[in-house]
């Protein structure tokens, strides 16, 4: 059964992305675009996260991707197909004891500006980092053996901050 365990951030998962981002680069190297750290392990100023590692892919192709699952496998990831988001190719390293995420999109799909705004506005708001990482502790603390409810209890803080993180970059870009 998954449980829901927080730590505090560590500079180690800069380095965990590291590797990965290494691994992903070569076998990925005809269709990547870039490659990006994101999720709560890629912004200190949240102060906790799960001990997992989430990593944004941006391809050419998307329909390519299946090619690469094989290759995807001997690094340990194992292919959760769409996993509920249309244009996403979505891998999972780790088991239950997961330790990556791999979100893969084509260029131009909308959940790469939503994840890199989102990440980019927490770092550069640090208190909106600091009151998510509070009411993750909260939520753990709560819910530690119930992973779906841990996520629903955050989403609607999510949302808001999506919007927020939307409309700060919309404004950003137009300075």
């Amino acid at each position: 059964m998954r449980t829901t365990i927080l730590m505090p951030w560590t500079t180690d998962w800069k380095n965990l992305y590291a590797q990965e981002e290494s691994l992903l680069t070569a076998i990925l190297s005809d269709q990547l675009v870039s490659i990006h750290h994101i999720g709560s392990t890629s912004v200190p100023a949240i102060g906790f996260a799960k001990p997992i590692i989430d990593i944004l892919v941006i391809v050419k192709q998307i329909d390519r991707v299946e090619a690469y699952t094989e290759q995807f496998a001997r690094i340990h990831y194992v292919a959760r197909g769409e996993n509920g988001i249309p244009g996403r190719r979505y891998f999972i390293k780790g088991g239950d004891d997961r330790t990556h995420h791999l979100h893969i999109y084509e260029a131009g799909h909308i959940c790469i500006a939503q994840h890199l705004n989102f990440k980019s506005y927490l770092s550069h708001h640090p208190q909106a980092a600091e009151q998510y990482g509070q009411l993750k502790c909260q939520l753990a603390h709560l819910l530690p053996d119930q992973p779906a409810a841990y996520a629903a209890g955050k989403a609607d803080f999510c949302a808001e901050l999506m919007d927020q993180a939307m409309e700060w970059a919309s404004r950003t870009a137009n300075d």
